[in-house]
């Protein structure tokens, strides 16, 4: 088989199969899945997407599932689904120079990259503990990654990182604000590591009242549910994309103290491009998303958080909104892709089925 260096690539794009691509509500690896894919057939790619049968998408759609397992029951358990969607694309690897799948909670591919004839690379979508580097390099060295984060790259160490190629925003779907409202705003899932009790917490301080836009959890019902009075602490549920939008363009600031570290954080790169600029913790890659000083700032701490969010909340919102959209082009991030899926395709070694047995 020839291997192109130029000219269109057949690319096969295994998206999770949690919800549809892009998601109805939340969906941050849906979201990438969604804009990598139009933005290779933008550019004249010949791409095949793996996912739910309600997912939009410029590509040829093939879908195993019809809806997610998020919304259907009878899909379970998630990772057979998952392993069926990625089985469904290695079934047809002859069709395609290259097989890209989006590791929603684990690199379900690793075991498969061996078996098939084409190369096979996985993007990781969260931070790895030291024993999953362990067990999935001793295995499989040579499997290609792609890190979205130079702090997420950092905890791959031992594994084959090839690139890293951070998020990027439809940056005509999140519309600049210039005139916020009078919140703060807290965007992200309620579990303890997102560290929503600590953003309550700096608004409270502030004075100011905070806006908490997420799915209501078991966390969120036993910690957070009673700090919610409509008044200085504001709930307004799991939201669609244009009521996101509106939250984060008519927010003051957002709030991301996390306690525990991301690999990216894409709603700071969501909210700046609305023009809003962002108060971090120095968590996880919250320094490569925000530009200090530009569209934000990070802090070592939650007092010198609150004590600093003066600054953050004086930063010109047009200076946020230009320097966010032009660090997250779509346009960017599908050409480090295709850097990486030409220099692998290029790069591929024979195919064997047979181990060694020992």
């Amino acid at each position: 088989m020839t291997l192109p260096v130029r000219g269109p690539l057949r690319i096969a794009q295994v998206a999770p199969v949690a919800t549809s691509v892009p998601p109805p509500r939340s969906g941050s690896i849906e979201t990438m899945t969604a804009l990598l894919t139009d933005g290779l057939v933008a550019q004249g790619h010949d791409v095949t997407l793996f996912a739910t049968s309600e997912s939009r998408t410029r590509a040829m759609l093939h879908a195993t599932f019809g809806r997610g397992y998020r919304e259907d029951p009878v899909n379970w358990p998630w990772e057979l689904c998952e392993l069926m969607n990625l089985s469904a694309a290695l079934e047809r690897a002859e069709s395609f120079d290259i097989v890209h799948y989006q590791a929603k909670y684990h690199p379900l591919s690793l075991a498969l990259g061996r078996l098939t004839p084409v190369t096979l690379v996985q993007t990781l979508h969260h931070s790895p503990s030291a024993s999953e580097i362990a067990l999935w390099s001793q295995h499989y060295p040579e499997a290609p990654f792609v890190a979205v984060s130079q702090a997420q790259a950092r905890l791959m160490k031992g594994l084959n990182v090839v690139a890293t190629v951070p998020h990027a925003v439809d940056t005509e779907a999140f519309a600049f604000q210039p005139n916020p409202g009078d919140y703060l705003l807290f965007l992200g899932r309620f579990i303890e590591g997102k560290g929503v009790l600590q953003a309550i917490d700096a608004a409270r301080q502030a004075g100011l009242p905070i806006v908490l836009a997420a799915e209501a959890n078991d966390y969120y019902a036993a910690h957070i549910a009673p700090l919610v009075d409509g008044r200085r602490v504001i709930y307004a549920g799991e939201v669609i994309h244009d009521a996101k939008v509106a939250l984060l363009g008519r927010a003051r600031a957002l709030l991301y103290p996390l306690q525990a570290d991301e690999p990216f954080g894409l709603v700071l790169a969501e909210a700046t491009t609305c023009g809003t600029p962002v108060a971090a913790l120095d968590r996880g890659a919250a320094r490569e998303v925000v530009v200090e000083g530009v569209t934000g700032h990070v802090f070592s701490t939650l007092e010198a958080l609150i004590a600093g969010l003066p600054s953050v909340l004086a930063l010109d919102r047009a200076g946020v909104r230009a320097a966010a959209v032009d660090r997250f082009s779509v346009d960017r991030m599908v050409k480090g892709y295709v850097q990486v899926y030409r220099a692998l395709a290029a790069s591929r070694k024979p195919h064997h089925t047979q181990a060694t047995l020992r």
